[in-house]
């Protein structure tokens, strides 16, 4: 398998974001079978912590605190770590300009085998066009590179739950309405989801919104416009939406990180897309996606909407 030295332990990086996560699991998966008696460790950031350990995949999961280059201690002590882990070989999924730090950071005498994209690195991925290819493919190729041949598409399987205590009777619809609050060009009209949130109910299904503190408000008033309606946004973690989405009859949900977990998990989902993402290179995998695509999303019409949602 290794022509070279003995691959015992190995790091794989992964920060983030939420979406980029869940689209990395097959890549987890992977490079877990390709090395079944090597010690594997995760570079991820505290948001991505328990869902990571929740998968199997890994041995051991640290957390980087992301420390501003200003913070010099806090580099040393994040170097000092690394190089006591010993590491023959690095997976580096998240081939940032900070990753490529951390591989000059290791020095000649150390440096483990490393693949990624960075210049000097033993198993480098080199495509040209690696931009404008979806992730999932991205990384295929990436690992193809350094010998793992068969990668298996995201999977949330291992990802386990106790959702009982938002006592949610089904049938129910989650709604993603958020988003990243820089990119207001991602989200469909918070009143469009309110609307449609009315129409489910009038179906006698209930729609469960889920996000974090910047969706609040925007849960807070679907809930006033349609009674009935469940506000779960901040209540949830990574691994909760992966539980609450075996049991949801289907998902509406714009460009973000949670209705990647959702799509994934296998819930039928609707993923909302305007001119700010392109699916080609970052669209929603599973079982179930359906996309749309309008620009500006605001000309997509809440007919348009519930016409297109599968449910089962």
């Amino acid at each position: 398998m290794n022509a070279g030295r003995p691959i015992n332990r190995i790091l794989v990086i992964k920060l983030g974001a939420m979406g980029d996560i869940v689209q990395a699991t097959g890549p987890f998966a992977a490079i877990r079978r390709h090395h079944s008696d090597a010690h594997i460790t995760l570079l991820t950031t505290k948001l991505f912590g328990d869902f990571a350990r929740a998968g199997g995949w890994f041995d051991d999961v640290w957390i980087d605190d992301r420390p501003s280059w200003r913070e010099l201690r806090s580099w040393v002590a994040s170097l000092k770590r690394l190089r006591g882990g010993k590491f023959d070989r690095v997976y580096d999924l998240q081939t940032s300009d900070r990753t490529a730090i951390l591989f000059h950071l290791f020095g000649i005498d150390r440096k483990p085998e490393w693949s990624g994209t960075v210049a000097g690195c033993s198993h480098r991925h080199t495509n040209p066009q690696r931009d404008f290819i979806h992730t999932i493919e991205r990384q295929a190729e990436q690992l193809g590179v350094a010998g793992i041949t068969e990668v298996p598409p995201p999977n949330l399987d291992s990802i386990k739950s106790d959702v009982g205590r938002f006592e949610l009777a089904s049938p129910y619809v989650l709604l993603i309405p958020g988003g990243s609050p820089h990119r207001p060009d991602k989200r469909w009209p918070a009143n469009n989801y309110a609307e449609l949130a009315r129409r489910l109910l009038a179906r006698e299904i209930t729609p469960v919104v889920i996000g974090g503190t910047a969706e609040t408000q925007i849960a807070s008033a679907i809930a006033t416009f349609c009674e009935g309606a469940r506000d779960l946004t901040t209540q949830t973690t990574m691994v909760d939406m992966v539980e609450l989405s075996r049991g949801a009859a289907g998902a509406v949900g714009n460009d973000t990180g949670p209705t990647h977990v959702i799509a994934t998990a296998g819930t039928p989902t609707l993923a909302l897309f305007s001119h700010a993402s392109d699916p080609d290179l970052c669209g929603q995998r599973g079982p179930d996606v359906t996309i749309l695509r309008r620009h500006p999303l605001d000309d997509l019409s809440v007919d348009e909407v519930e016409a297109s949602l599968r449910l089962r």
